[in-house]
């Protein structure tokens, strides 16, 4: 088990000012989700020996922004979706990493500008065939892991009570229990599932469930944690101390742990990572 920091939260800078910051702060473990487009990206990675890397939803970041939706019916988009995640898992094998993960679908594609606020209400897919469009990507993935060796996760969404109440119905996959299940069921064995907390906390404030019924309806499929905090009303990001509601629920046979913290000091993310050595993975 390893504890890794996201670089989610450095959507504005360089990787290499990223990891310079991580470096002088002993964060060696760090799983690549944000920064800004670098076609060098891999001679640069390659060079950091003393670094271990996860790769993580919209990494390598392409040179054409757009929203990864592989529930997409739109064949630009699915194309853009299906490719990206090939390019990860094979990049993801060329920097010795053993994970990729990704968001699950949506029932609409959504702009870059659009992620993290309030969308605009739209046409939808209808449910079943998003599912369907998904889950076949999803068998066409994980024959692609398989043949790098790669572990593959899926993370489940966030649903504001804005967005909600915007489109009237919930127009993202896998955001409460019932779903996440009936769908991991249906998954091919080698793809399991990344819980994002923060998006968790959001979700069944929004959708009014009990947060734990996820850790517990879904836990032989939970391989992996995305840990941050919130008031469960948006997905801040915020840091989480020894007492936040999900420290006492997270597994301790879970293999991946990526604090997604943004807007703290590296010396504070580092301490979050010791909070959790201290008090759940001892």
């Amino acid at each position: 088990m390893k504890i890794y920091i996201s670089t989610g939260g450095y959507k504005n800078e360089n990787i290499n000012s990223i990891l310079s910051k991580m470096e002088k702060n002993s964060i060696l473990d760090i799983e690549l989700s944000g920064g800004i487009y670098n076609k060098n990206i891999y001679k640069i990675l390659k060079k950091k020996k003393n670094f271990n890397f996860q790769v993580h939803n919209y990494f390598p970041i392409p040179k054409k922004a757009f929203v990864l939706n592989l529930a997409s019916t739109d064949k630009t988009i699915s194309r853009l979706s299906i490719k990206h995640v090939k390019n990860s898992i094979r990049f993801a094998k060329k920097i010795n990493a053993k994970y990729y993960s990704f968001h699950a679908g949506f029932l609409c594609d959504l702009l870059p500008s659009e992620l993290g606020k309030r969308v605009k209400k739209k046409k939808l897919n209808s449910r079943t065939k998003s599912i369907s469009v998904f889950l076949k990507n999803l068998r066409m993935i994980s024959k692609y892991a398989k043949k790098y060796k790669i572990n593959v996760m899926v993370e489940n969404n966030v649903i504001t009570r804005k967005n909600l109440n915007e489109f009237g119905t919930n127009p993202l996959l896998m955001c409460d229990p019932i779903e996440c299940l009936s769908l991991l069921k249906k998954f091919p064995k080698n793809i399991k599932m990344l819980l994002d907390v923060g998006h968790l906390n959001v979700s069944a404030k929004t959708l009014a469930f009990n947060k734990k019924d996820m850790f517990q309806k879904c836990e032989k499929f939970i391989k992996g944690y995305h840990l941050s905090d919130n008031d469960g009303l948006t997905d801040a990001n915020q840091k989480f101390n020894n007492k936040s509601w999900f420290i006492k629920l997270l597994n301790k046979d879970v293999e991946y742990i990526s604090i997604e913290v943004y807007g703290e000091s590296e010396q504070k993310l580092f301490k979050l990572k010791k909070l959790l050595l201290d008090n759940v993975y001892v």
